[in-house]
């Protein structure tokens, strides 16, 4: 599953009735809704939310909302529930992806309390933002791709400032990093929490300008300014004002330097 937040304003405030303006989207996007108990089971949903979740025969109601989600979902999702309750935290939007189908939400969850305050329940808000950070392309393309089992790649990647989310342009970014189920993104105004994991992020960005070159670091290709050698290790210096190294694990360096063009003219033993 994905992110959640009503506001979507990091999209675009400079002009706030133009056609990718934050209030023409948030008019545009349709809102699904969940109600959930105090034991966390579904116990109503409106027409969008039944749409756009797997509700049915597998899945009915009274199921925990979790089983809803994947399996690499399902923690983030009992963590945003635990927010929620948190008398003293407003809950962070989170972003995750929902494999059935492949959607990208904005998900945002409440708790809802009795006149004494006592909690009765939960209430689940999200937003479809699919079309907002996915590469435009083609209807027969997109038929393709879906036939082919393709995942729809980003030209935004949602991540969380200050408890807004901030939609970060593909090409500006210069290198991913994981923490766990989560992510840093880094472009030149430093690093952005995002709730997305970097299987998910590798598997959504353009393979020919992203690559993977550690289990915890995507870099942009087109953002490589050395390549740093010592002792048969191999790191990468990106582009910027303050320089950052990333390491390179051994077996990603010969896909590294055939993705640089440079296969046939750098020894990797040096």
């Amino acid at each position: 599953m994905t992110k959640a937040c009503p506001y979507p304003s990091s999209i675009d405030t400079s002009n706030a009735t133009g056609p990718n303006s934050w209030l023409y989207l948030l008019e545009r996007f349709d809102v699904g809704v969940v109600h959930l108990d105090q034991a966390l089971h579904v116990v109503g949903m409106n027409d969008y939310a039944r749409r756009s979740l797997p509700v049915g025969d597998k899945l009915p109601f009274g199921k925990i909302v979790t089983d809803f989600h994947p399996e690499a979902a399902k923690a983030k999702v009992k963590f945003l529930l635990g927010q929620a309750d948190c008398p003293v935290n407003n809950a962070p939007p989170m972003a995750m992806m929902i494999n059935i189908p492949e959607r990208v939400l904005l998900i945002k969850v409440s708790k809802i309390g009795d006149m004494q305050g006592a909690t009765t329940g939960y209430t689940l808000v999200f937003y479809d933002i699919t079309e907002v950070v996915s590469k435009e392309g083609s209807a027969e393309s997109k038929r393709k791709s879906l036939d082919a089992g393709e995942k729809r790649q980003l030209r935004k990647i949602p991540t969380i400032k200050q408890n807004r989310v901030m939609l970060v342009d593909v090409p500006s970014v210069s290198f991913i990093r994981s923490e766990g189920h989560y992510t840093w993104v880094h472009t030149a105004q430093g690093g952005q929490f995002c709730n997305i994991t970097i299987g998910d992020l590798e598997s959504r960005l353009d393979p020919h300008l992203f690559l993977r070159v550690h289990r915890s670091y995507i870099v942009n290709l087109a953002q490589v300014d050395e390549i740093v050698r010592d002792d048969g290790r191999m790191s990468l210096r990106m582009m910027g004002s303050t320089p950052v190294e990333i390491p390179v694990s051994r077996a990603s360096m010969a896909k590294l330097m055939e993705q640089l063009g440079l296969g046939d003219t750098v020894n990797l033993k040096n």
